[in-house]
């Protein structure tokens, strides 16, 4: 049977539908950082105070953590076929409108707000047609891959709209962020025309009671919920690493005239580095099990948070490679947790699960910078500025903020043990 035949069958998807997929998901995660690679050229031209600067970006992620429960409900009803070819072209729009339109501090925020609230249908409901396109011997693999295009595409895009901002405008580095979103909704397209034909999902979510009854349903999975703890562990580490790497590698090099341009290349070089970590975990995860590569990466990357502070006074090639490794470690188990809940979450409620895992992650990876800056800033005022302590202080924020991850880790590994043995 030719492939499309067995497509249309039900039997498997084309061949390169993973490809496009991933393409499709670089292409639009470049605008999630176009902003940052903006930021100083916006302040001085908008007359931006630093605080007004950040809630642009916040205005960010609440619009896409918003979008990321909604549309987890909308895949389950709709089908995430529909959701995520609708999601994709409007998510390209509110791009250009940002790049186009952002004319100041309210402008930009009430536009990013609305990129990010469009931005969210090209990552869950994208999870979800991997988990029905992958058999689950190699759908970590798969996962990681995923995962790991986003990374690139963050780092491709700070690079990218860094660089024609110092060469052109800022506002060129934008545009191109969001012409890039627009290619990726059109790279969609054929993604899906290779993907396994959608079922009646509305049919089931009606059958199983509705979205309601579905987020009933995942609170109540005691194995489900435990995999879902672990990840909001997981991201209050990682969202913390992300946000606060750059600044302090350059702190630590004394170099504060460089600011811009070393925070830029090293957030840079952590997605990049995030790429290899996301595939490697993913893999590993489909020989060895998904709760033991969790709870390797957990605890190694554990460790790193609560070692890290002391490494302050290291030359800089060596802080820098030890941040390579920390962020490889964070993001290792990333896309596992992701897998783990296909696997055992039931297919009509797989929407509705990643929407209750999404708001847990994301909100404890929103409130984990926050905690970090308290602790540097108290730390700093006990101990003075040039202290190692205060980064001490600080980076052992976020480790303590993770510590029950592995105990969850372990409550998931015992009831999802238990749950396949009663099957």
């Amino acid at each position: 049977m030719a492939p499309q035949e067995a497509a249309a069958a039900g039997e498997g998807p084309e061949r390169g539908w993973l490809a496009l997929l991933c393409a499709s998901r670089l292409l639009q995660a470049m605008i999630v950082t176009a902003y940052s690679g903006v930021l100083p050229f916006v302040m001085h031209d908008w007359g931006m105070t630093a605080a007004q600067a950040g809630s642009v970006q916040s205005a960010w992620h609440v619009g896409y953590l918003a979008s990321l429960f909604a549309v987890g409900l909308l895949a389950d009803r709709l089908g995430a076929h529909r959701v995520l070819l609708a999601g994709s072209a409007l998510g390209s729009i509110a791009a250009l409108a940002f790049a186009v339109f952002a004319s100041g501090h309210l402008s930009a925020a009430l536009l990013y707000a609305l990129a990010g609230l469009c931005a969210g249908a090209s990552y869950t409901p994208g999870l979800q047609l991997l988990a029905r396109n992958t058999a689950p011997a190699v759908r970590g693999r798969a996962m990681g891959l995923f995962i790991a295009s986003s990374s690139m595409g963050y780092a491709l895009s700070l690079a990218v709209v860094a660089g024609l901002s110092h060469a052109l405008h800022w506002r060129v580095g934008l545009i191109a962020a969001a012409a890039c979103a627009v290619v990726g909704a059109v790279v969609t397209v054929h993604a899906l025309r290779r993907m396994r034909p959608t079922g009646a999902p509305a049919a089931a979510v009606q059958a199983g009671g509705g979205s309601w009854h579905a987020l009933v349903e995942t609170v109540r999975d005691k194995p489900a919920m435990a995999g879902n703890w672990a990840y909001a562990f997981h991201c209050w580490e990682l969202m913390a690493l992300w946000a606060w790497l750059p600044a302090y590698l350059v702190a630590s090099s004394g170099q504060l005239g460089s600011m811009q341009s070393i925070g830029v290349a090293l957030a840079a070089l952590a997605h990049l580095v995030s790429v290899f970590g996301s595939v490697l975990g993913g893999t590993a995860s489909d020989r060895l099990g998904r709760a033991r590569v969790m709870m390797i990466a957990s605890l190694a990357s554990l460790s790193m948070s609560f070692a890290f502070g002391w490494m302050w006074a290291w030359p800089l090639w060596l802080l820098a490679a030890m941040a390579a490794l920390y962020n490889l470690l964070a993001i290792a188990d990333s896309s596992v947790y992701s897998t783990a809940l296909a696997d055992g979450v039931a297919p009509h409620r797989l929407g509705a699960a990643y929407s209750v895992r999404s708001v847990m992650g994301f909100g404890a990876g929103a409130l984990s910078p926050w905690v970090f800056g308290l602790a540097l800033d108290w730390g700093q005022a006990r101990f003075g500025l040039g202290s190692t302590y205060g980064w001490v202080a600080a980076w052992s924020s976020v480790g303590a903020g993770a510590l029950l991850g592995p105990w969850m880790i372990a409550r998931f590994a015992r009831l999802d043990r238990a749950r396949r043995l009663s099957a």
